[in-house]
């Protein structure tokens, strides 16, 4: 049975490790910017810097976070979190390495299964209740960030994904915030799972109709994915 909002759940660090206290490393926000790569000219918000002050974080995202398209991205993008455990394990794939927020992250945590976090799970981070809407799916502006095309398929087979978050009660956060997840659905959908679905593991894509908090065009794409392997 899921726990509710009063019977907090221990969260799952990365690498399993007790010690690791959940909480939030860095807070992130960025302007729009503009880039060429690959022959191509791409306005993104994808680069941030930490933002050391407190910080107020809305159903619309964290406070000065600037966005490209921002009438397509809310609210179940409003707020990407990022592992720090994730980024460590990158660091031993990658040359050079990616360090926090090179992803685009908005928050980077620890102590805390970020792609392992089911889909309509809580946390509250500070004084702010979000919650998991989706994973981050890999794309062009992601192997621009990273330099290279490849990457995007890199990212997939990682099963790294990160996780969007919805905002459900409006307040401030700051590094060093603690991170406590309050509601665990108990279906079993994570982040992973969900990116692992769409990038060729159809097997897993009936699971994501046992998710209801997963964002309605993901649903679709799983009707309509079973609709066409059974026909």
């Amino acid at each position: 049975m899921a726990a509710s909002a009063s019977q907090p759940v221990a969260s799952q660090p990365v690498d399993g490790d007790p010690t690791v206290a959940a909480s939030v490393v860095l807070v992130s926000a960025g302007s729009v910017q503009t880039h060429e790569w690959s022959g191509r000219t791409i306005t993104t918000g994808f680069v941030k810097s930490p933002v050391r002050e407190p910080v107020r974080v809305t159903t619309a995202g964290v406070e000065g976070d600037q966005r490209a398209h921002p009438t397509g991205s809310l609210p179940e993008q409003a707020v990407y979190a990022y592992a720090a455990e994730d980024y460590a394990w990158w660091a031993r794939r990658l040359d050079p390495p990616l360090r926090p927020p090179d992803l685009g992250e908005n928050l980077t945590v620890q102590g805390v299964d970020v792609s392992g976090a089911e889909i309509g799970e809580r946390w509250r981070v500070g004084d702010v209740v979000v919650e998991v809407a989706k994973p981050r799916l890999p794309c062009y502006k992601l192997a621009a960030r990273v330099g290279g095309g490849d990457y995007i398929r890199t990212f997939a087979d990682a099963g790294r994904p990160g996780a969007y978050l919805r905002v459900l009660k409006e307040g401030t956060v700051v590094a060093g915030d603690p991170i406590v997840v309050v509601d665990r659905p108990g279906h079993g959908v994570t982040c992973a799972l969900v990116m692992a679905a769409r990038f060729g593991a159809f097997d897993l894509v009936p699971r994501l109709l046992d998710a209801p908090a997963l964002p309605d065009d993901f649903q679709e794409w799983a009707r309509t994915r079973i609709g066409a392997d059974r026909a």
